[in-house]
C-alpha cells in the first residue's frame, strides 16, 4: 500500500517521497486512518517500527490549513534525546508546509523555549519535568491545544514520570484528540489510558514484545573482565563498522569509552551525568562518523535514532527483557536489517535466560576464533558492589579507630611559664 492511499496532504506526500519512503510501515498503515478520522489511538508499537511518523503525519495533515500562532499539538516524551529526535523528524516531514515546532527539555536555557510558547509554535515536543517548570509562568498556557501524544509511555512510567504526567494533564484542555503509544502495556498504563482516552482505536495490543524481524541476534559468552578486550577484538577484526554499545552504569560507560580510545578506536559516551551540549555533540559525532563507537546507558535506549545503524552491542546484559528489546531496536529500524550482539558473563546467564523466554527462542552462542579467552585481564572497568561496600566499611572502621585512639591519648603536660623578662623592665 503506497502512502498516497492514506489521503495525506500533497505537501506531506512530497516530503515523504524526498525522504525515500515509498510505503507505510504496518503501525503507520493501522494508526494513520483512525487518527485522520478524529479518533483517539492506543497503540502498542515497538522501537524502530516507524511509530513517530504514525502520530506526526496525521497531526501535520490536520494542522496544515489551520491559522498559525497557536500551539495546537503537544508531544510528551521521556528523554531529551527522544524529544530532539521527534522534532527533527517533524521538521523533515513538514519541510514543504508552514508548520513550526519546538523542543522543550532540561539541560538548556529556558529563553528560546519561552519564545516558542509566546509565539505559539504549532507543535511542542516536551519532557514532563521541563514542561511543568514552564507551566509555573503565566506565558505557558495552552488553551488552544487540540492534539496530545504520549510517546514511550511505559518508559515514562519506568522513569517515575506518572505523577508529572497527571500534573501536565491538569494544564491541558479536556476536549482534545489523544494518541497513546507504548512498547508495553503494564497495568498502570492501562489505568492511565482509561482516564485519558475516549473510545480509542486499539492497535497491536495483543502483540508480545519482540525485536524487529530484521535483527540478527547473537550471544558471546566471555568472562566479565575480558569483555573490553573481546569488544575491541570484534571492532579491530572488522566485524562492526560502527556500534552503539550499552553499559549498565555511567561509570562503566566512562571507563569503557576511555579504554576504547586508548586502543585507538574513536569512541564517545552519552549518559545522564553529561551536559546537554556534551550529549548532543556525542550523538551528532556518532551520526556523522566522527566516532565509530557510542557508549550509552539505558537513558538513551529510546532516544537514539541513527540511520542505517548496523550494530548494537549489549556490553552488559540488561536485567529487564523489555530493556533488551529497546536496546536492540536501535538497529533494523523501519524494516531495515542489523545485528545485535550481547556479551554474557557467567553471572549474567540468569538475565539472558529471561530475555530468551521473552523473545521465545534460544539465541545462538558465538566463540571468536583466535581470541584468547584465558588471557590475563588488563584491569576491571568497575569494582564489584560487594567489594566497594567492604572497602568503605574498612575505611570507616579505620577512621573510627584513629578517632578513638586520639580521644584516649593522655593530655600533654602544661607548658612551664615563660621566664623571659617583660618588655621594658630589666632583670633585677
Amino acid at each position: 500500500m503506497p502512502f498516497s492511499s492514506l489521503k495525506l496532504h500533497p505537501s506531506l506526500l512530497k516530503g515523504i517521497k524526498e525522504l525515500g519512503f515509498a510505503r507505510p510501515t504496518p503501525i503507520q498503515a493501522d494508526a494513520i486512518p483512525p487518527a485522520l478520522a478524529g479518533r483517539d489511538v492506543l497503540a502498542c508499537a515497538m522501537t524502530g517500527s516507524g511509530k513517530t511518523a504514525a502520530f506526526l503525519l496525521p497531526i501535520l495533515h490536520l494542522l496544515i490549513e489551520r491559522p498559525r500562532g497557536t500551539t495546537r499539538a503537544l508531544v510528551l516524551t521521556p528523554t531529551r534525546e527522544l524529544a530532539a529526535q521527534i522534532l527533527e523528524d517533524l521538521n523533515d516531514l513538514a519541510v514543504h508546509t508552514p508548520i513550526t515546532g519546538a523542543a522543550v527539555f532540561g539541560g538548556v536555557g529556558m529563553g528560546p523555549q519561552e519564545h516558542a510558547f509566546r509565539t505559539g509554535v504549532d507543535v511542542l515536543v516536551a519532557t514532563p519535568g521541563r514542561l511543568l517548570d514552564h507551566f509555573k509562568a503565566p506565558y505557558a498556557k495552552l488553551p488552544g491545544l487540540e492534539y496530545l501524544v504520549l510517546d514511550e509511555a511505559d518508559r515514562m512510567l519506568d522513569m517515575g514520570f506518572l505523577p508529572e504526567i497527571r500534573r501536565v494533564l491538569r494544564h491541558l484542555p479536556a476536549r482534545r484528540q489523544t494518541f497513546f503509544f507504548s512498547a508495553t502495556i503494564p497495568p498502570p498504563i492501562v489505568a492511565l489510558t482509561r482516564e485519558m482516552l475516549r473510545d480509542p482505536a486499539m492497535i497491536n495490543l495483543e502483540r508480545s514484545a519482540a525485536p524487529a524481524v530484521g535483527i540478527t541476534q547473537a550471544v558471546y559468552p566471555v568472562a566479565q573482565e575480558l569483555k573490553s578486550a573481546l569488544l575491541t577484538s570484534l571492532l579491530k577484526r572488522g566485524e562492526m563498522d560502527e556500534a552503539l554499545v550499552f553499559t549498565r552504569t555511567k561509570h562503566r560507560a566512562n571507563r569503557l569509552q576511555a579504554y576504547l580510545v586508548k586502543q585507538g578506536i574513536k569512541a564517545e559516551r552519552i549518559h545522564g551525568n553529561r551536559s546537554q551540549a556534551q550529549r548532543t555533540e556525542a550523538l551528532a559525532g556518532f551520526k556523522s562518523g566522527k566516532y565509530r563507537v557510542l557508549v550509552a546507558t539505558d537513558i538513551a535506549a529510546r532516544g537514539i535514532d541513527v540511520e542505517a545503524l548496523g550494530h548494537v552491542v549489549n556490553f552488559d546484559v540488561p536485567t529487564v527483557p523489555d530493556d533488551y528489546i529497546h536496546r536492540v531496536g536501535r538497529t533494523a529500524r523501519a524494516e531495515a536489517t542489523g545485528d545485535a550482539f550481547t556479551l554474557v558473563a557467567p553471572e549474567e546467564e540468569g538475565e539472558l535466560r529471561a530475555i530468551e523466554r521473552a523473545v521465545g527462542k534460544r539465541l545462538p552462542r558465538v566463540t571468536v576464533p583466535d581470541f584468547d579467552y584465558g588471557a590475563r585481564p588488563e584491569g576491571r572497568l568497575e569494582v564489584p558492589l560487594a567489594e566497594r561496600i567492604a572497602a568503605i566499611r574498612a575505611r570507616k572502621s579505620e577512621e573510627r579507630a584513629r578517632a578513638k585512639a586520639k580521644a584516649e591519648r593522655p593530655a600533654s603536660s602544661p607548658r612551664p611559664p615563660s621566664r623571659r623578662p617583660q618588655r621594658g623592665r630589666r632583670p633585677g
